[in-house]
């Protein structure tokens, strides 16, 4: 099950380690699949820039601690400043927390205190904790020096990013997960035209989905070119 948070996200059940390509990511998934069913490490921290596929292994972690009835959550940080610091009480009492985006939590000693305290309840009450952001804990600009070494009380891993042929890989996964015929030609124009960022290429795959069923119309060049221009 899933904490219920009182902002506005819902973590989304194809967000799984079995719809990511792994790629070069194979030791990620595996800490991240023992972590989410308690055994391994406790803590990680991942990080890696924009659309290599940070979120998607955090929910994915949510979603496999779901299986083996693991009470958990997905924090995306990017939503909490208007939650403020107090949004992390209690949750030391799951099985398992994983917060997206980390640094932008690190802005305010408010928010260093209030993470500090959490990872320290977090393992004494040994709960599961994964943490993710863009840099490095060396590059995250933190003013409390205690929170840095608590951030390196788990293993710390670089995301690597996916090479071309995993790219296509990942799209026509996201594609038939969404049940959405995506044709190669269609993947080839694509790739072509567009960044090549995951995060961009499954946003573009939402809007041609959505497009499509709208239209009722298969997916096609034509349609790509009058959707994303």
């Amino acid at each position: 099950m899933y904490q219920q948070i009182p902002f506005k996200f819902e973590p989304r059940k194809t967000y799984t380690f079995e719809s990511y390509v792994v790629g070069p990511n194979d030791l990620v998934v595996d800490l991240c699949s023992q972590c989410a069913a308690d055994e391994g490490e406790k803590q990680l921290y991942i990080w890696a820039d924009d659309g290599i596929g940070k979120s998607h292994i955090l929910q994915a972690a949510c979603n496999l601690a779901s299986q083996f009835n693991r009470p958990s959550c997905f924090l995306p940080a990017t939503q909490l400043g208007e939650q403020g610091p107090q949004v992390l009480d209690g949750l030391e009492m799951l099985k398992l927390v994983c917060i997206d985006d980390v640094h932008c939590l690190l802005d305010s000693s408010e928010w260093e205190l209030a993470l500090f305290n959490f990872i320290n309840r977090c393992r004494e009450s040994e709960t599961s904790l994964v943490l993710s952001s863009q840099v490095a804990p060396e590059q995250l600009k933190i003013k409390l020096p205690d929170l840095h070494s608590r951030l390196l009380w788990g293993p710390v891993i670089k995301l690597q990013s996916l090479n071309d042929s995993e790219k296509y890989e990942a799209l026509r996964q996201r594609a038939f997960s969404n049940g959405l015929e995506l044709p190669q030609n269609v993947a080839d124009y694509l790739m072509r035209h567009y960044p090549r960022d995951l995060f961009g290429l499954f946003e573009r795959l939402e809007k041609l989905d959505s497009a499509a069923m709208a239209l009722q119309r298969k997916l096609t060049i034509p349609l790509v070119k009058s959707v994303l221009g």
